[in-house]
């Protein structure tokens, strides 16, 4: 067994605008990558899409010379759009995501009425993991586990002694994801982050997202299993199942949606691809009202 077997390189990339992180994950300079959960930009206010924040990953990519075999999502992301489909075209790779996926597509397909066209079969991704599933990525392997909670398809990447764990927790003084999305569930939630916590302690934890509190500190990305059980706010050790949902359930009730949720989701459950253009050559996003 190699280094990179067990202590995969990560590079991290923040988009300041969503505070989303994405990620290069590989196994040596000139190997093999995975980038995982990439950003399209998005200005709400206009339309207007833009990939400067994904250029940064692919020139980092280009420097490394490294071949990616994988564009991972851990889920369908409310906050942001995905840019898989501009990375995919750049770098090469497959376009995955959680099987479970198909739950998403069936909700919001009918919360946005979409065309009758769009399938709920999971069939815009290059490939559904399933719970559990084995992959590579050169000399890395990497492993699947289903988290859902926040939303019914949320997956976590083990690659290595690397945990990419989306949107189930985030880091110690933040806490927890909201579980009031349609589908999401509170109780899963927290099943789902014990068995992330069961993992050996020294896993090192890579986060998608990072609020510091009151700007109490600069963005970071990592943290580990031990500091997890230690010190989460809202999910360390001691804490019972009955109080997490309390806890959440309450604290959810208290939150707005996401600036970005109308447009993510209708590009994201596509892979990241746009809807398709009308008769007049534009692509439209739709707004449903009173109903989210």
């Amino acid at each position: 067994m190699t280094v990179s077997d067990t202590c995969p390189l990560v590079q991290a990339f923040l988009d300041p605008t969503t505070e989303t992180w994405s990620y290069v994950v590989y196994d040596r300079n000139g190997g093999s990558a995975a980038v995982i959960d990439a950003v399209l930009d998005f200005d709400q206010a206009s339309g207007r899409t833009s990939t400067k924040g994904a250029k940064n990953i692919v020139a980092f990519v280009r420097e490394k010379q490294l071949t990616v075999e994988w564009v991972l999502e851990t889920h369908a992301h409310a906050d942001h759009l995905s840019a898989a489909p501009y990375i995919r075209e750049q770098l090469g790779g497959k376009i995955a995501i959680g099987d479970h996926i198909r739950e998403v597509q069936g909700i919001f397909r009918d919360v946005f009425n979409l065309e009758k066209e769009f399938l709920v079969d999971g069939s815009q991704f290059d490939h559904l993991f399933a719970e559990e599933e084995t992959f590579r990525i050169g000399d890395l392997e990497g492993r699947v586990i289903y988290v859902p909670g926040h939303t019914p398809a949320d997956m976590a990447w083990l690659i290595g002694d690397a945990l990419f764990v989306g949107d189930t927790l985030f880091l110690p003084d933040v806490g927890s994801a909201r579980c009031d999305f349609p589908g999401g569930d509170a109780r899963k939630l927290y099943r789902s982050v014990q068995k992330l916590l069961a993992l050996p302690e020294d896993t090192r934890m890579f986060m998608c997202h990072d609020y510091p509190p009151n700007g109490s500190r600069d963005h970071q990305c990592e943290t580990t299993v031990a500091e997890q059980k230690r010190n989460n706010i809202h999910l360390h050790e001691g804490v019972s199942e009955d109080a997490f949902v309390k806890m959440r359930s309450e604290r959810d009730a208290t939150l707005g949606m996401p600036r970005l949720i109308i447009p993510s989701i209708q590009v994201n459950i596509r892979a990241g691809q746009m809807p398709p253009a009308e008769d007049n050559g534009t692509v439209y996003l739709k707004v449903p009202i009173d109903t989210l």
